[in-house]
């Protein structure tokens, strides 16, 4: 298929489908701690807007939810169909990691779930909220585990390979391996500021459109919130992960800042905009600025940032690819700071709700916490190559044998299926967040009489409950 070889194939199909799938439990972490963020505030201040917004967003949490468990199922047979020499490597480390990811935060997620999104008038207040926040944090833990397994492909410790296996010594040093506490922080609020800019877009989207009341409000006021705040952070929390993969990872270092080589002890510049040559091992059209680069990744003005020479070709990863996915993720970052300090600024003017250029860009911006997740993720994932497990397996080395057309048709297939399958659910998602929070939403029924009686709350449906009223409405006055 266009020249590809088998190796080339597996990698763009794992690759196309954990980009579909990273986007669902991104807005679910983000969705699963919102939903129990306005809980507590309804619980706390009895203000029937939080409660509206609860039954609005568990909706679309529902259906968020499905989508995710079911496009994340599959990557776990390819473990074994395209990648069995990997997971005969390096299975008794990552094969743990994931069951501990079942027996935690699937059984924690699964076991409450169903209070959460069918028990509003069935169970205790408390106790429902009880529900929600355990949801959440069965989220959380998920993002832990999933984590703890990709860092230490990323910097593995706590092992040793016998007979070419990899048998782990120290799962604490397994669990806890150097990059796991950056890269568990930077996405984790990664999530948090996707669903933000997801909430905050789809307020921008019903005032754009006159529909101004104060569910929408609060929607708009909390994102904005959100964003002011943990957009700056999770700028914070990358200069971290910087620092860390520098020393771990140099290659990839380099290949994301383009550099391919030192003149004496000159300081690094930063590569503003360019195209980095594998070929001729050179950054064409660069634009720089001096000592910019060691000031950022050094914190100094004279130490020099690791350059692509110094590495052997064949241990060198794509430049061309992760200098750009790289800027597009801080540049979406950059536009993040700059949405929630103009918020701030209108807020002060009280022209939060009605200035339409910030609407605009505000419902432009919805994507762009999941846009700069996945720049995100392909920067750590392609500038981790040509290593599957970073220095101690190549990629080439843990594929299956598979012929060229057997990954073709399965590709395809894939392409297929995804884009139909999770297209729909994305289209009624979508649908779901265009009808809008409704007022009075999940108020406890009145009791005895015809018609009145208690029901669990409906988080799949699209529809307006009309039917339902007028039944009742009919039992009523057959009475």
């Amino acid at each position: 298929m266009f020249g590809l070889e088998a190796l080339d194939l597996a990698r763009i199909q794992f690759a196309f489908t954990i980009s579909f799938h990273i986007l669902f439990p991104a807005i679910t972490i983000g969705l699963a701690s919102y939903l129990a963020v306005l809980e507590g505030l309804w619980l706390k201040t009895h203000n029937n807007t939080y409660r509206d917004l609860y039954h609005f967003w568990s909706k679309i949490f529902a259906v968020n939810f499905g989508m995710g468990v079911v496009s994340g199922l599959v990557m776990a047979y390819q473990f074994g169909t395209n990648w069995s020499r990997f997971s005969d490597f390096a299975g008794s480390v990552t094969g743990p990691l994931l069951t501990y990811e079942v027996l935690t935060a699937f059984f924690l997620e699964a076991g409450f779930l169903g209070v959460m999104l069918f028990g509003w008038n069935k169970v205790g207040r408390k106790l429902h909220f009880f529900a929600t926040v355990m949801v959440a944090i069965g989220t959380l833990i998920s993002t832990f585990w999933i984590l703890a397994s990709n860092s230490w492909m990323q910097t593995p410790q706590g092992y040793e390979i016998v007979n070419g296996q990899v048998i782990p010594v120290d799962w604490i040093a397994v669990i806890f391996n150097p990059s796991f506490p950056y890269r568990l922080m930077h996405m984790a609020t990664a999530a948090f500021v996707a669903t933000a800019f997801f909430v905050g877009s789809s307020a921008a989207w019903h005032l754009l459109r006159g529909r101004d009341n104060p569910a929408i409000r609060t929607m708009l006021s909390m994102a904005m919130w959100m964003a002011l705040i943990v957009a700056p952070i999770q700028a914070v929390i990358g200069d971290f992960h910087g620092l860390n993969t520098l020393k771990h990872q140099p290659a990839k270092i380099a290949a994301i800042e383009g550099h391919w080589e030192n003149h004496g002890n000159e300081a690094t510049p930063l590569i503003l905009f360019g195209w980095p040559d594998m070929k001729e091992e050179r950054t064409k059209y660069a634009v720089e600025i001096p000592y910019l680069g060691s000031l950022i990744l050094t914190h100094s003005l004279d130490k020099q940032v690791p350059a692509l020479k110094e590495f052997p070709p064949e241990d060198r990863p794509n430049s061309t690819i992760v200098f750009w996915s790289f800027r597009i993720m801080v540049g979406l970052g950059m536009l993040m700071i700059f949405t929630g300090l103009w918020s701030l600024w209108l807020r002060k003017r009280d022209t939060l709700y009605s200035n339409r250029a910030f609407l605009y860009l505000t419902l432009w911006m919805g994507p762009s916490g999941l846009i700069a997740i996945l720049a995100g993720w392909f920067t750590t994932e392609i500038g981790r190559q040509p290593w599957v497990v970073y220095g101690l397996m190549r990629t080439a080395d843990g594929s299956s044998n598979h012929s060229v057309v057997q990954m073709s048709i399965t590709l395809a297939l894939f392409v297929v299926v995804y884009f139909s399958l999770f297209g729909a659910g994305l289209g009624y998602m979508m649908r779901l967040v265009r009808k809008g929070p409704k007022l009075n939403e999940g108020a406890e029924p009145s009791h005895g009489g015809p018609g009145q009686h208690r029901t669990p709350a409906r988080p799949l449906s699209a529809a307006d409950g009309g039917a339902e009223s007028d039944h009742g409405d009919s039992l009523n006055k057959g009475n």
